[in-house]
């Protein structure tokens, strides 16, 4: 290995554990840069040591390839909004308060009912935005019923993390390497639709066993709310998502590129909204405050992610790491490989730095689907494992609901573990 590619190395795991630390503090240390400034800064770093190759990197983040990150941050940014202006008109919240009402004082209905309703909208949404929309419900219910929030909160995020499998626009991770190994909408779902399907029943199973004391004892204290929404706005935003959603099944054979059908729905959404808003007393403040809330962080903090990524393919560095993946059973070895890099650099990052890997190899599709199941599922083992994990955190340390890092690893353990043993093990019957 050459002296820059020593350096190159030494820059991106000091990024990426400086970056790691920054997710774990979230804010306690003041003026701490922020996890996406700390890869900007490395990713420059990285540019200037490898200035001899400065033309061929950025030529790849600009070329017309699967692997384009700027395609793939308009995706699922895209579709982000689309979930989000969901959520600024309390359709989930809607859908959280009809359904409690039907656990009436059974707290083990209750979490099947939870469980349900975020598997469910994860599939067809995305996980961080169910999160986000849930956990703050779900701590503000169980306060007001006098009942434990912990197998409800962690279920939501167990379930949110294990049916985002399921659709490629479940989770970033999901969209990245399926785009990378050109796999297209019908594909993938046909693919990973026994996986999800296997690891979604073992890991409720699992959370019934951790959770069996919490959820004997009754609900004796009822919620008695509602909620009023526009029923217009509701069902034409619903509408509009379940056409994408139907256009992106479709879009490999139509010859459509997905960034393209989901930049061109939300424009459609928000076009559509602001002519019916036009004709209501409705305010056009959510439209703003959902593009506001888009997770626009996640422009630099890829990007620069790619760069440092890119900056190892041209040192080799890459290619070592291949080949050492390479040498086993590719579902077992890039499958535990993203399962454990998710939580050492965090699953985006090890996404793109396992696209890199895989087209340094000789890696298969059966890699790719592994490096899938791993990128998601990590993110169940520690709360550094994705950026949902850390939002998980901070949303119940907001709510007063006490939850550390080692109870999150201490049940986290148990159901990432067997759940990804057994989606492997579904995956290698069916590939």
């Amino acid at each position: 290995m050459t002296t820059v590619g020593i350096l190159t190395t030494i820059i991106a795991i000091t990024t990426c554990i400086c970056m790691i630390i920054s997710l774990v503090i979230n804010g306690r240390i003041k003026h701490f840069p922020k996890f996406w400034l700390i890869c900007l800064f490395g990713a420059v770093i990285c540019l200037i040591i490898n200035y001899a190759d400065f033309t061929n990197i950025i030529k790849q983040l600009v070329e017309d390839t699967s692997i384009n990150p700027l395609k793939i941050l308009v995706f699922f940014i895209s579709m982000t909004i689309m979930s989000i202006i969901l959520d600024k008109l309390d359709f989930f919240k809607f859908v959280a308060i009809k359904c409690t009402k039907l656990a009436h004082n059974s707290q083990k209905k209750l979490f099947f009912i939870f469980y349900i309703i975020v598997s469910i909208l994860t599939i067809f949404t995305s996980n961080d935005i169910v999160i986000l929309s849930f956990i703050p419900f779900i701590c503000y219910f169980c306060k007001y019923t006098d009942i434990s929030p912990v197998p409800y909160v962690f279920s939501s995020f167990v379930a949110a993390n294990t049916w985002s499998m399921l659709l490629i626009i479940g989770n970033p991770t999901n969209v990245y390497l399926a785009t990378f190994a050109g796999i297209d909408f019908v594909s993938y779902l046909f693919t990973m639709a026994l996986p999800t399907l296997a690891c979604g029943v073992v890991s409720l199973f699992l959370l019934l066993v951790l959770f069996k004391n919490y959820l004997k004892q009754p609900i004796t204290k009822q919620l008695d709310s509602d909620i009023d929404i526009n029923k217009t706005l509701v069902i034409v935003n619903v509408i509009i998502l379940a056409v994408c959603i139907i256009m992106l099944a479709i879009s490999s054979y139509i010859g459509l590129q997905m960034w393209y059908i989901s930049l061109g729905f939300v424009v459609l959404q928000i076009l559509i909204n602001i002519v019916i808003i036009a004709f209501s007393t409705k305010s056009y403040n959510f439209i703003f405050s959902a593009i506001k809330s888009a997770p626009w962080t996640l422009i630099p903090f890829l990007l620069s992610m790619f760069l440092i990524v890119s900056c190892l393919g041209v040192n080799n560095i890459t290619t070592i790491l291949a080949n050492i993946l390479d040498r086993g059973n590719s579902l077992i070895s890039y499958g535990i490989g993203s399962f454990l890099f998710s939580n050492i650099m965090n699953n985006i990052p090890m996404t793109t730095l396992f696209a890199q890997i895989m087209a340094s190899g000789s890696a298969n599709l059966a890699a790719v689907y592994a490096s899938i199941i791993g990128s998601n599922l990590g993110a169940i083992l520690t709360p550094v494992g994705a950026l949902a994990g850390i939002m998980f955190l901070k949303i119940l340390k907001e709510k007063n609901v006490d939850f550390s890092i080692r109870t999150f690893i201490k049940y986290g353990s148990v159901i990432s573990v067997i759940s990804m043993s057994v989606g492997i093990g579904v995956l290698a019957l069916i590939i």
